[in-house]
């Protein structure tokens, strides 16, 4: 079953955040529906990126707000989101500047390959 499209306050109110007041933010290129990368938000981050159509995280580092490009350029416009069943995880929905990874890999998930062994499908 397919939910109905929620506003920014809908969307708010129904994030679970962790006892930390954080959020897993999923990045998605929407041209190429690749996996960038993962960032927190905080309520106030969730907010900016659901209004303000660039992605805004909250840097556990730094303890301070980064919005998604503003010093390297490589910017993040939004272009859809959605939370998960639970609500405790947001998939944004991107077009991407330049690469979305910090060391230039186009996304985070190019730098670390891990060999697997390939489960069979029915």
């Amino acid at each position: 079953m397919t939910g109905e499209t929620i506003d920014a306050d809908a969307a708010l109110a129904l994030a679970r955040f962790t006892d930390g007041g954080l959020l897993p933010a999923i990045v998605q290129e929407a041209s190429t529906k690749d996996v960038l990368m993962l960032g927190w938000m905080d309520r106030e981050a969730l907010r900016r990126t659901l209004t303000e159509g660039r992605v805004t995280f909250w840097s556990r580092s730094r303890q301070e707000y980064w919005r998604k490009g503003d010093t390297s350029g490589h910017v993040q416009h939004v272009r859809a989101a959605a939370l998960d069943c639970d609500a405790d995880t947001l998939l944004v929905t991107v077009d991407q500047v330049g690469p979305a990874c910090h060391t230039g890999a186009h996304a985070c998930f190019d730098t670390h390959p891990v060999d697997v062994t390939v489960g069979a499908s029915s």
